[in-house]
């Protein structure tokens, strides 16, 4: 027993290296994730910000009261949950906020607070949202205003100031997501180029794994294809966004045509990720079965395709569809024609998986589906 001791040692420690490697690594993901997320929503955030200090500066100056504070709440609620669809759900959540806060305000004057008052507010709240055609959303925003303004600011004698206040409120965050939207075209070109960013950077990991026959490098790049599907959500978030506020801006109606381009755009990259997925666990497997290497002129592909996609995502990034990229694209579709048909499963799946994405990223220069689909090759024999 005690000749064992140092080995179970050195493998106890070797495993608290690995654990605490592996817990640096999360931590750093963890970090980085957080950054992009207040990336995303720093505009928003910035914008509610804003309007909270606007409602409560006019509240007082156009209402003359000196505590409003339902119109900064009001106002908050209104903006930050429409995040992502910004018009419809602004509107919905404001007539649930301001429903909510008429029930309490009325039923405070009426009643006063009180255990069964509460239950009553908030019954006839809600039911009043649902009687309107409310979604949850709503109806759950009407419920909780009642039950603030009964129970946290109690004042009977306030008559409906506080529905004045949160009236104003949502008013001017509906001002403030039509006027000053978030990004309603540059947002879903930018996320549209950081896809195709993603998709380069994939493509170049797979191929230099499958050169380098590393099994564990492979594996990387296979969770890095599977990311991609969160930014294609956030790219279709994005776009509705977009859509929904240049029907209702007037002056954002001008950017119709460029929007509804952009959001042509959805499929072709939703099918060319999907490809890469296929690409980067079809490279994993074979690392993982040591199946024969795949042939140098695959990779050469990969990478010529992944120099495409780089190309593409500056276009986009730029403003402006990939048309340039057309051309390039076509000569690579009929290289891939002319290459020699390998001997192993993995092999031919890169390859044709390789074609497919020729052919989503034709699509993304303005070729319809089947155009695109026929302008590449048969393969030789």
């Amino acid at each position: 027993m005690d000749a064992d001791r140092p080995a179970r040692l050195r493998a106890a420690m070797v495993r608290a290296f690995d654990l605490s490697e592996r817990s640096v690594r999360r931590s750093r993901r963890s970090l980085g994730e957080g950054w992009e997320r207040l990336h995303a929503r720093f505009w928003m955030i910035a914008q509610c910000a804003l309007t909270a200090g606007l409602a409560w500066w006019l509240a007082i100056v156009v209402l003359g009261h000196p505590m409003p504070v339902f119109a900064p709440v009001a106002a908050v609620i209104t903006l930050g949950l429409s995040f992502g669809q910004r018009y419809s759900r602004a509107l919905e959540v404001g007539i649930g906020v301001a429903i909510g806060v008429l029930t309490g305000d009325i039923f405070v004057t009426v009643a006063g607070t009180g255990v069964w008052q509460i239950m009553v507010a908030a019954l006839i709240a809600m039911s009043a949202a649902t009687l309107l055609g409310a979604r949850n959303l709503m109806i759950i925003q009407a419920g909780v205003q009642s039950i603030i303004v009964l129970t946290l600011l109690p004042q009977p004698g306030q008559g409906l100031g506080r529905w004045l206040d949160a009236l104003l409120g949502c008013a001017l965050a509906m001002l403030i997501a039509t006027l000053a939207p978030a990004g309603p075209v540059i947002k879903p070109r930018v996320t549209a180029a950081r896809i195709l960013g993603e998709v380069a950077s994939c493509l170049r990991a797979c191929r230099d794994a499958l050169d380098a026959r590393d099994a564990e490098a492979a594996d990387v790049a296979l969770r890095q294809a599977r990311n991609s599907e969160r930014l294609l959500d956030t790219m279709s978030q994005a776009v509705t966004e977009g859509l929904a506020v240049i029907r209702h801006s007037p002056f954002r109606r001008g950017q119709r045509e460029r929007m509804e381009a952009l959001a042509d755009l959805y499929d072709p990259l939703d099918r060319l990720t999907r490809n890469l997925r296929v690409l980067a666990r079809r490279s994993a497997v074979a690392l993982w079965r040591d199946e024969p290497s795949v042939p140098m002129a695959y990779l050469a592909l990969m990478q010529q395709v992944a120099g495409v996609a780089d190309f593409c995502a500056g276009e986009l990034f730029e403003g402006r569809i990939p048309t340039a990229a057309r051309a390039r694209i076509l000569e690579l579709a009929r290289a891939s024609s002319r290459l020699k048909m390998a001997s192993g499963l993995s092999a031919v799946v890169v390859l044709a998986q390789l074609r497919s994405m020729l052919a989503d990223l034709l699509e993304l220069t303005g070729m319809s589906y089947p155009d695109a689909r026929e302008a590449i090759p048969e393969l030789r024999e």
